[in-house]
């Protein structure tokens, strides 16, 4: 894991104190929607919200927006796409408080000086700052995680932690499941604390790691890894593998665990050989066996695995390729 430095802040504005009425939001990805619509199903005053600039998706030139400009929008809500527009809004009706979920660029430290800022992190800062920490903790093997309302400073998600939830990861928590769950818990807590005013902000303790984007290639299954490490990397969404030289992508395995019923053979397989029965799939890896169970094969819809033998009808002994 990699160690992030410390950074020290300059001036920032200082937290309110007691109930928080009006606030602006800054947020750009599906993620943060639910917290806006939050806000203000809560009947907190979202006086504006700012967004990443509008893009253009792969084919065509129609500009789209944000999944939080959508829903702003959608909520009667003013949206604009630089934060500086803050600082005029601000001076003319001052917010209570700015919040941000997953704006994806750091806040300047003249805008901290003039308005203070939170923002909900889905992670136990200091562990996993930066732009991936849900995957990060699965892809480690983390047995939990949480989500952080943090006061904002100058450094990357380094401010003082003004509460905070957590969750257990089981063998079978999806990057998904971990997302719902933290956003709602997160939503709950941002709630309870602009009604009742925040708590004091508590300074970070312990090592602190960066979580790296996910990079595409890192979808790509080992199968020379074990499966426990693979069966995270599926949980994550999007790993795939190669069957027949084409993108086989892998939404859901389950780890089969030793028992008396295992023939050598099956445990001594080569890594990514498939074993194919009438109604199942596994792969073994260099530690345990995969059984499959649903999969995508490439140019066509995610099917259950018994769909999948019946149409390739793979054979026993096959074999996914790591590259």
């Amino acid at each position: 894991m990699n160690q992030m430095p410390e950074h020290t802040s300059g001036s920032l504005a200082p937290l309110p104190i007691g109930v928080v009425r009006r606030v602006a939001f800054l947020g750009t990805p599906e993620l943060a929607v639910p917290v806006l619509r939050s806000l203000v199903e809560a009947n907190i005053d979202v006086g504006h919200v700012v967004t990443r600039v509008d893009k253009r998706r792969a084919r065509g030139n129609d500009l789209h927006p944000s999944p939080v400009k959508a829903a702003a929008l959608e909520l009667g809500l003013t949206v604009s796409h630089k934060v500086d527009d803050l600082l005029e809004l601000h001076r003319v009706q001052p917010f209570d408080l700015a919040v941000v979920v997953a704006y994806g660029a750091l806040i300047k430290p003249h805008v901290l000086a003039e308005i203070p800022m939170v923002n909900l992190h889905v992670s136990l800062l200091p562990k996993w700052r930066g732009a991936a920490p849900i995957e990060r903790a699965l892809l480690a093997g983390d047995t939990q995680t949480g989500v952080c309302l943090m006061q904002i400073e100058e450094g990357l998600d380094t401010g003082g932690v003004i509460g905070r939830r957590t969750m257990a990861i089981t063998d079978s928590t999806t990057a998904d499941d971990i997302r719902s769950h933290l956003i709602a818990e997160g939503s709950q807590l941002l709630i309870e604390q602009l009604n009742s005013g925040l708590d004091p902000v508590v300074p970070q303790a312990g090592d602190a790691t960066y979580a790296e984007k996910i990079d595409s290639t890192e979808l790509h299954i080992d199968w020379s890894k074990s499966a426990n490490e693979i069966s995270r990397l599926i949980r994550l969404g999007n790993a795939w593998t190669v069957f027949r030289g084409k993108r086989l992508k892998i939404h859901q395995a389950d780890v089969v665990h030793e028992s008396s019923s295992e023939s050598s053979a099956e445990t001594s397989a080569e890594s990514g050989v498939l074993l194919v029965a009438k109604n199942s799939a596994s792969v073994a890896t260099s530690s345990g066996l995969l059984e499959l169970k649903i999969v995508q094969p490439e140019g066509k819809p995610r099917m259950n695995v018994v769909s999948w033998i019946n149409g390739a009808q793979p054979t026993y002994g096959e074999k996914l390729f790591s590259d």
